[in-house]
């Protein structure tokens, strides 16, 4: 199916809605029935039914169609956010007793789930070196469930041979479920190298703007229904209608946004390696990244984020470089069009601050839609008020 056809057409009926090129938000909670047959029909399999916004929705409905087809997979469903995408489908594949094999520092809301909500369900969860799959082989258990991907995290960028730990765990018959954020649909087709579920904070570069928070998963149509049929309707994740039709319209410029963010990350990382208060770039795909082979192989490009290790002894240093940026906003999150940066040593108190511990010196940057000079001008500025 060509990205064209998915991004601009593909589940638009336009003809039921005065052929509007833009689809309508059909902005109501409830759906009404001429007949009780259809009545009965829609309440005995609500997944395939209109019958109330909890579930389905038209707007929503759209997009659905286009977030699977953009991953390759059969069915999508679309969340309040991105946490929602995670928790909700865990919890629809887990019961009391399951063990979770998962990547060692995935997302901290994701942490929090595995090591706080799971326990209370007598789930239990064993983090791993993910960058050797034999550490999954390794780590699995008579009741092991799932394996928990995120490649790359959204820090250090650790990844994952996706295709070697689907295999590893279809012959177990284990299920496979990732955290694809930092690539998003278009840089990893993480569903085609057998992951069973592919979930993405929608928030991020699906929408585009920086204005709506939401979460997708896709996966097969029976998994997605298992999921729908249960957790879903019981947790009410979903997404409203206008929310929806944000993410149909981020969806237009998508891959325009994404190839723009991707040229203009190359070029910054470019001037910030050579910088001499640069002590190291982390990014998949600088050749310096252990893992650059890999990168190359399961992802189709980098996105906006990467990180430097700051040549520092103080944390005033790091403070007065971020502090200064005059066009990079301090802020959680990417994939909007507004570049970003979040030093590590926001999360540690400043008495705990040692120059000898690299992840404290380390900034995350996000590259969004600005051009690449101006932003390294700002770069540059800041740099050259370090000591």
């Amino acid at each position: 199916m060509e990205l064209s056809y998915i991004l601009n057409e593909l589940g638009e009926d336009r003809e039921q809605y005065f052929n509007a090129v833009s689809p309508p938000i059909i902005q109501t909670s409830n759906f009404t029935f001429k007949t009780v047959e259809e009545f009965r029909d829609a309440l005995a399999n609500e997944y395939d039914a209109i019958l109330y916004s909890r579930g389905n929705n038209p707007t929503v409905d759209i997009l659905r169609k286009k977030l699977a087809a953009l991953d390759g997979a059969e069915d999508a469903l679309v969340f309040g956010s991105g946490m929602g995408a995670i928790t909700v489908p865990v919890l629809a594949l887990l019961k009391q007793g399951d063990h979770v094999v998962s990547v060692a520092k995935p997302y901290s809301w994701t942490i929090k789930m595995f090591d706080r909500m799971l326990p209370k369900f007598g789930i239990t969860t064993t983090y791993i070196d993910g960058t050797q799959t034999a550490n999954f082989e390794q780590a699995i258990q008579p009741n092991t469930r799932l394996i928990y991907l995120e490649s790359p995290n959204s820090f250090t960028y650790e990844l994952q041979d996706l295709e070697a730990v689907a295999a590893l765990a279809k012959s177990k018959g284990i299920y496979t479920m990732i955290d694809n954020s930092y690539c998003g649909p278009l840089n990893q087709p993480a569903y085609t190298m057998g992951i069973d579920l592919v979930a993405q904070t929608a928030t991020k570069f699906i929408g585009g703007h920086s204005d709506v928070v939401a979460g997708v998963v896709t996966g097969s149509r029976a998994m997605i229904k298992k999921i729908f049929d249960a957790e879903f309707l019981n947790i009410g994740g979903n997404i409203s209608p206008f929310n929806a039709w944000l993410l149909i319209r981020g969806l237009r410029t998508l891959e325009l946004r994404m190839k723009r963010v991707c040229e203009s990350t190359k070029k910054v990382v470019a001037y910030m390696e050579q910088h001499p208060k640069v002590e190291k770039i982390i990014f998949p795909f600088h050749p310096s990244f252990p893992q650059y082979d890999l990168a190359k192989k399961q992802m189709k490009d980098a996105g906006g984020l990467f990180s430097v290790v700051l040549k520092v002894k103080t944390l005033k240093e790091v403070e007065t470089f971020c502090n200064s940026l005059q066009h990079f906003f301090m802020a959680v999150s990417w994939g909007g069009h507004e570049s970003l940066v979040v030093p590590s040593a926001v999360g540690i108190k400043p008495e705990e601050f040692n120059p000898e511990t690299e992840s404290h010196r380390l900034v995350r940057i996000y590259v969004g839609l600005e051009d690449p000079d101006y932003l390294i001008k700002d770069l540059e500025q800041a740099l050259d008020k370090i000591e």
